[in-house]
């Protein structure tokens, strides 16, 4: 199906800046630079820029590649992102929730699922 998330495999962070006019083609071309090793069939990976007030994401999908983009209406709603590039780590869906909600995805207090 089209752009259904609850498929995925794994989900990516794309830490530090990304150009926000990039399309498709540019940012597929970062995951094959930053994630040779990890590209999977059913991936979702986010990316960020520097007003942090707007979020791309590509899927891909076993056929093609899907790109989402969402945008924080509130007045002054930021993403808290990630901006180390040497960070990179899978998200789970519980800090997947939590960073499309514009809620700091490392929670040392939230309970740990395994």
């Amino acid at each position: 199906m089209l752009a259904d998330i609850s498929g995925v495999d794994a989900i990516f962070i794309v830490t530090g800046y990304t150009d926000m006019r990039k399309s498709i083609d540019g940012l597929y071309a970062i995951i094959q630079d930053k994630f040779p090793e990890t590209e999977s069939s059913n991936a979702l990976y986010l990316f960020c820029g520097r007003r942090c007030d707007r979020i791309k994401a590509l899927l891909k999908e076993p056929d093609g590649m899907v790109m989402i983009y969402k945008k924080l209406t509130a007045v002054q709603g930021r993403y808290r992102w990630p901006r180390d590039k040497s960070e990179v780590r899978n998200l789970s869906w519980r800090e997947f929730d939590w960073l499309m909600s514009g809620i700091d995805i490392e929670q040392p207090k939230a309970i740990k699922t395994s």
